[in-house]
């Protein structure tokens, strides 16, 4: 399972967090970027106002990638979306779009700004526990 967003530093390294925290080690998650960027320090603090660290998150870009076999790849911009097409041409995976509001864009004060972040958070974590419910326990 893979995110990918433009830079890598805010929306892609939140979705990968809010999943590894929400489904735990049961499945692989990765995030990258179509470029590198530095990670941000509003995603950080939103992530941590629920109780997910980020802080040990290292932005990557595709071409970074230690492992490119992923089975499901959710682009979270359109400049992401577009390279996980073309790298999916040839391999078999899925691809999903999730439109995703760059908070990084947003401006005016520190509180308007991280209300812009916690909006993308709260959606990120909305989308992933619809497309990733945990499975109720089995009786015994």
């Amino acid at each position: 399972m893979l995110f990918a967003c433009l830079q890598n530093a805010a929306r892609s390294p939140m979705a990968e967090a809010l999943l590894k925290h929400h489904r735990g080690t049961s499945m692989y998650v990765d995030s990258c970027g179509v470029r590198q960027g530095q990670l941000d320090p509003f995603a950080i603090e939103v992530l941590t106002e629920i109780g997910v660290n980020l802080t040990r998150h290292r932005p990557k870009s595709f071409e970074q990638m230690e492992d490119s076999f992923f089975d499901l790849i959710i682009s979270l911009s359109p400049e992401a979306h577009h390279r996980a097409t073309e790298l999916t041409r040839t391999m078999a995976c899925d691809i999903e779009y999730w439109p995703i509001l760059d908070a990084t864009i947003v401006e005016g004060t520190r509180e308007m700004r991280l209300a812009a972040y916690r909006q993308v958070r709260d959606e990120l974590q909305r989308r992933i526990e619809e497309r990733f419910p945990l499975q109720p326990e089995a009786s015994a």
